[in-house]
């Protein structure tokens, strides 16, 4: 029997099995297994009949935003109406065989956008080259899942099932659990308030079925098992997502005003190019980036040229991006912006920069 057999063998298990207290150990146990087969699909061992050819592209700008949707949804015609790239867009499914990346010029920043191939149900085990579309979707800073306004709910609830069976979790934030192997003293359990989703017994089980049998383990929120069995693999990737929903014109305003309220959604119509300044302004929001602009003395601040860097960055930060040596001779800067009291204000190399703050370094 091969992985995939196995796989949907644990699948077809787990859909006949009733949710209750009895069971839960049961589906805990099998959810494990079904994480370990899907780990072993995707980084397979032994030696492989040769590498097939990816289609990553080298990572430019300040950011990466990997475009991912079903065939047909509007990739193409996104990327070449934002960017100056031309991405063929035609009638029929497939347009589109290989990534196409394109950049993005924004509040000074260079954002690359990249234009995935469409992926189909079934990619997570490869199929219509899903594999290297999902490699290409774990290497980006966002994921915009594009979606058919016109039949959006079970694409979303298709694509963010693909995503996640291979490993990446979409607006999630990693879990608060502690996770280290030894080398003896067997499983050391503890938690830092009371668990209502997992517990000590469902841990050990886990843990066997991964051949771990000395640990140590300590929850420090109300995680379940599927989350725990995460924190053992290691290997999964938390990334923001931006759900746009494309051809608005085509359905009813109610319907519109329906999906524009849902938690990280976008509408928009590329053919009629509507709102698509609101989705770069939400781009630019879940990117968490912010520009700051450097000034001399003596001389006005230099506002063509600003410095983009990661929300909650520090004077720190903005002197490493200008010179590797200029920590060392720091002596104190001067900002002016909304993140000090008043402007200017003497700050140390641990001052958090807000967006569109200006900074004079002052060496000793």
């Amino acid at each position: 029997m091969g992985i995939l057999e196995k796989i949907a063998e644990i699948e077809r298990e787990i859909s006949r099995t009733q949710k209750n207290k009895a069971t839960e150990y049961h589906l805990g146990l099998l959810k494990a297994k079904l994480a370990k087969y899907r780990q072993q699909l995707l980084e397979p061992t032994g030696k492989s009949a040769g590498k097939g050819e990816g289609f990553d592209v080298m990572k430019s700008g300040d950011a990466r935003v990997a475009l991912i949707g079903f065939p047909s949804v509007g990739k193409s015609t996104l990327l070449s109406t934002l960017t100056s790239t031309k991405s063929e867009c035609a009638a029929y499914e497939f347009t589109t065989l290989t990534c196409i990346p394109g950049v993005i010029e924004y509040n000074g920043a260079k954002i690359q956008l990249l234009d995935l191939p469409g992926i189909i149900e079934g990619a997570a085990q490869g199929k219509g080259r899903g594999r290297q579309v999902i490699a290409v979707a774990r290497t980006a800073d966002l994921v915009v899942m594009m979606l058919d306004a016109t039949k959006s709910k079970i694409q979303k609830e298709l694509l963010t099932a693909e995503l996640e069976s291979v490993g990446i979790r979409l607006n999630k934030r990693k879990p608060n659990i502690y996770f280290k192997q030894k080398k003896g003293g067997g499983i050391s359990f503890n938690s830092t308030l009371p668990l209502t989703k997992c517990n000590e017994k469902m841990v050990q089980l886990i843990l066997h079925e991964w051949k771990i049998f000395n640990a140590e383990v300590l929850f420090r929120e109300d995680c379940t098992s599927d989350e725990f069995v995460d924190v053992i693999l290691g290997s999964r990737v938390y990334m923001p997502c931006l759900y746009v929903y494309n051809k608005i014109d085509q359905i009813s305003i109610e319907e519109i005003d329906r999906i524009a309220r849902e938690p990280s959604s976008v509408v928009v119509s590329c053919n009629m190019r509507l709102n698509l300044d609101y989705l770069l302004e939400m781009v630019w929001e879940y990117l968490a980036l912010v520009r700051v602009y450097t000034k001399k003395r003596g001389a006005k601040p230099d506002f063509e040229d600003g410095l983009i860097l990661r929300r909650g960055c520090t004077a720190e930060h903005v002197c490493h991006v200008i010179h590797r040596t200029m920590v060392d001779n720091f002596k104190y800067g001067l900002v002016w912006g909304t993140s000090v009291k008043y402007s200017p204000q003497r700050i140390g190399l641990q001052h958090l920069m807000n967006h569109d703050d200006v900074i004079q370094i002052v060496k000793k």
